[in-house]
């Protein structure tokens, strides 16, 4: 690996005027800025953006935080803020909470010793005093904090559009799982769906479930059916618990979407991949990273913000888990 001495070697110059070009301070006769450029280039060195950063005591280093790589649906959020954040030649320290609060803690705590310059974070805790007491910009991805500047989709729409959905299409006896009590946006999606029901006088069960997570989403799907034998309609917190479902139901020999429905949350790739293809509410990941990452960018460079809390829409993915309606060819 190319140092910075061999680079001061190539060019015959010092150590400190090596630092002193790339770091861009002090005087360096422009003779020598090109010798010390032209052996950057030939030796291919690139800069460690931590030590640049305790030097300058500004980086160009932006923490992510998110609760669960495994879920398919959080590395799209990733490639959003990836993508901007690259256009702007600022870098991403990477840290996966497993939906921990202490592990979350231990990351922010790598984040401000590497002297990042911002957060963003799709943690399970926004309200954590963890964030009040940073002295960087934080941006909420996916999760809604009023205080705070945060990015997320409109979860009370997309539960409407799924109960509007799977009532529409002839199920009767609807069970929605709820999602973690402390996430607001999981608790938007089932308002939005337990608001629609009752208006239209249908009755719902609820399975209350703690998280987004695989590992316990066959067993919520389990305690569904073995509370709920009759559920004929399934509105699920996510995919990953949708598809939980519908493997359950397959495996009690229940026909989908004959017998029952199922309406996850989400649409991440291998949704439209699952036999039957999951029928499911989209949120537009990618562009709720981007959004994210430049208005974290706008917050770092102190550039006026009007908006700071950026609702995006929602839509209705019509596969294979949900009927046709009753005027549409099967």
């Amino acid at each position: 690996m190319t140092t910075i001495k061999d680079v001061a070697k190539h060019a015959g110059v010092s150590v400190a005027t090596v630092s002193r070009v790339i770091n861009e301070t002090g005087y360096v006769h422009e003779d020598t800025r090109r010798k010390v450029e032209e052996a950057v280039r030939a030796l291919n060195y690139t800069p460690n953006e931590v030590a640049r950063s305790l030097y300058k005591r500004k980086s160009r280093l932006i923490g992510l935080l998110l609760p669960d790589i495994t879920n398919p649906y959080f590395p799209q959020l990733a490639r959003g803020v990836e993508d901007r954040m690259q256009e702007s030649g600022l870098r991403l320290i990477f840290g996966n909470s497993d939906e921990s609060k202490e592990k979350e803690q231990d990351y922010i705590q790598t984040f401000v010793r590497n002297n990042v310059v911002g957060l963003i974070s799709s943690t399970n805790y926004p309200g954590s005093s963890t964030y009040r007491n940073l002295s960087i910009p934080v941006v909420f991805l996916d999760r809604i904090a009023s205080d705070s500047p945060s990015v997320y989709a409109d979860g009370r729409e997309g539960g409407r559009l799924a109960a509007r959905a799977i009532v529409e299409r002839g199920s009767h006896t609807i069970t929605i799982l709820q999602g973690p009590e402390h996430i607001r946006t999981a608790q938007d999606r089932f308002q939005g769906a337990a608001e629609v029901l009752s208006d239209m006088g249908i009755h719902y069960d609820v399975v209350r479930t703690g998280s987004f997570s695989f590992d316990e989403a066959e067993q919520w799907a389990r305690e569904l059916f073995r509370q709920f034998p009759n559920t004929d309609g399934v509105i699920a917190s996510n995919d990953i618990t949708a598809t939980a479902v519908l493997h359950e139901a397959l495996r009690l020999g229940k026909k989908v979407p004959e017998d029952v429905q199922v309406v996850g949350f989400d649409d991440i790739p291998f949704s439209s991949l699952l036999s039957p293809a999951l029928s499911t509410i989209r949120q537009p990941a990618y562009d709720m990273g981007r959004a994210a990452a430049e208005l974290l960018i706008s917050l770092i460079e102190d550039h006026p913000v009007i908006q700071k809390n950026i609702q995006m829409p929602v839509q209705f993915i019509e596969r294979q888990t949900t009927r046709s309606l009753p005027d549409q060819p099967n």
